[in-house]
């Protein structure tokens, strides 16, 4: 039987789910303890970037200090965060380091009907507002940078967990979602910033030579993101 049959059966495919959320869960939970035994000695004042696996998987400190950036980078990204995971562990990936500035990529995962239903931007919007409202009242000196969401490409994968990761993480969805993550930024006199360009082909689509699964990105992806975010550095 192929995957995709496997995922046509709702009952397997519930379960097979099930037990892919555990262990995702359980991984998160490790890096979670990790971070807390690295934020203990971290030096507090220093460039923070953070959110889920888009986050996790940019080398931003290895990309910088090959490009000649001498400046403390720590990463706090955590693959498979929604923004309900994020103010759970608010103090962890984002607080406890009191930085001076601020990279957030979070939200990604809200993207999808399957666990908030057709509310889902209202639930990420409502969240990403808590995110910054706590970061204006807990670390307010911190300068805060908003992040566009990276494009996404729904051709470079027949892979059925893939097109559910992109059923609604359309250029439509992630344009409106941009949009409000950007009132929100000016609403909490927080910067956003499209670091983007680059990224997509003539249909406006990740390039698919950056592309992993339609999501995820390669390194030279990333190269070219930070070279369009080192200004704010």
């Amino acid at each position: 039987m192929t995957l995709e049959e496997l995922m046509k059966d709702k009952e397997l495919g519930a379960r097979i789910g099930q037990m892919m959320q555990e262990r995702a869960r359980k991984e998160q939970a490790v890096k979670v303890r990790n971070f807390k035994v690295l934020n203990a000695h971290a030096k507090k004042g220093q460039i923070l970037f953070t959110g889920s696996s888009l986050m996790e998987q940019f080398s931003v400190a290895e990309i910088a200090a090959s490009a000649g950036v001498n400046k403390i980078i720590y990463n706090r990204g955590i693959g498979g965060t929604t923004t309900d995971d994020f103010l759970r562990e608010i103090d962890t990936v984002l607080l406890d380091l009191a930085p001076a500035k601020v990279f957030l990529n979070i939200g990604t995962n809200d993207m999808t009907d399957r666990i908030y239903g057709e509310k889902w931007m209202e639930h990420l919007m409502a969240n990403y507002e808590k995110i910054l409202k706590t970061a204006k009242e807990r670390i307010p000196e911190a300068e805060l940078y908003c992040m566009a969401y990276y494009p996404t490409n729904h051709h470079v994968s027949d892979d059925p967990f893939a097109k559910a990761m992109l059923k609604e993480r359309t250029k439509e969805n992630i344009a409106r979602c941009n949009a409000g993550v950007k009132a929100l930024a000016e609403k909490y006199g927080y910067h956003y910033i499209d670091c983007n360009k680059g990224l997509t082909d003539e249909t406006g689509e990740q390039r698919i030579e950056f592309a992993i699964d339609g999501v995820h990105m390669y390194a030279d992806a990333y190269e070219i993101v930070f070279d369009n975010l080192k200004q704010y550095l």
